[in-house]
């Protein structure tokens, strides 16, 4: 992530209209969570490439992350549902727009333009595409209307038509997780973990929520050695993953070998000059 931000900005410099390395760059700034930094640079690329349906998408999660900061976020959370939608718009095909839609449509009021049958509406167009996500945007609904025993058949039904996906079984895991269902929980997290191939994101979020939870430290330190051991992906930076893994090492008592992931943590700062977040 340092290298990539050190070349992108490398890049921009040599051409201030590369719409991709300032779209990247975002990204970039998305994954330390400086979300003003991640907000100007996509909406520089939007502006650049305003047909770019990621582009749109990616700029929506952002003003998604910044509502979800903000104790009025109304003009946040509108510009998120108009990005998003924009994105479905745009490419009809882009599942991840159109998931994010429904799930803006699940978790707004009304008076925001939510609402469950806008919400049910779009896991139908999401279920010509992929019949999985459409099971989870019931789940979804059912959950925020504490309809458990619905949630819980449609997360399974999830799995099903995800043919074991480990993105599915994870969601599961999360039900099971807001549930205190704990054991549940651990249990799909090992199904998820020998599904094959394991999205190395998904061995992340298992660590990350089993810390959480405070259970299987054991198996959550596997789990991030055997991510970093695979490389990891832009959805969990290196950085990340040696933190968390170091908190768990800490909690297994090996202070030296934690002591070793947090400064692997937090080198990168010598080289962005981000701001420390402890």
């Amino acid at each position: 992530m340092d290298d990539a931000i050190k070349a992108l900005n490398g890049q921009i410099s040599l051409n201030p209209r590369d719409a991709e390395s300032i779209h990247l760059l975002c990204r970039a700034y998305f994954q330390y969570e400086d979300w003003d930094r991640a907000e100007s640079h996509c909406k520089k690329a939007v502006e650049l490439q305003p047909g770019n349906s990621g582009f749109h998408r990616w700029l929506g999660s952002v003003y998604g992350e910044k509502a979800n900061r903000k104790r009025i976020p109304i003009g946040l959370a509108l510009k998120t549902r108009d990005e998003l939608q924009r994105a479905a718009q745009l490419n009809p095909q882009d599942i991840l727009a159109m998931v994010g839609v429904a799930e803006y449509y699940v978790d707004a009021p009304g008076i925001m333009g939510g609402g469950a049958d806008k919400a049910r509406e779009q896991a139908r167009l999401i279920g010509k595409l992929d019949s999985a996500n459409e099971h989870w945007v019931y789940a979804r609904i059912a959950e925020k209307n504490s309809d458990f025993a619905t949630a819980e058949r449609e997360y399974r039904q999830m799995v099903r038509d995800g043919k074991g996906d480990p993105e599915a079984w994870l969601n599961l895991g999360f039900f099971y997780r807001n549930r205190k269902r704990f054991d549940d929980m651990e249990q799909v997290f090992v199904e998820a973990s020998h599904a094959t191939p394991p999205k190395p994101e998904v061995l992340f979020e298992m660590a990350a929520n089993l810390y959480r939870t405070g259970r299987a430290v054991t198996f959550a330190v596997d789990l991030l050695k055997r991510y970093l051991a695979e490389g990891p992906v832009e959805e969990a930076p290196a950085f990340k993953a040696h933190h968390l893994l170091g908190l768990l090492l800490e909690k297994q008592g090996d202070k030296a070998a934690a002591a070793a992931e947090y400064r692997s943590a937090l080198a990168w700062r010598a080289i962005t000059g981000l701001p420390r977040k402890d």
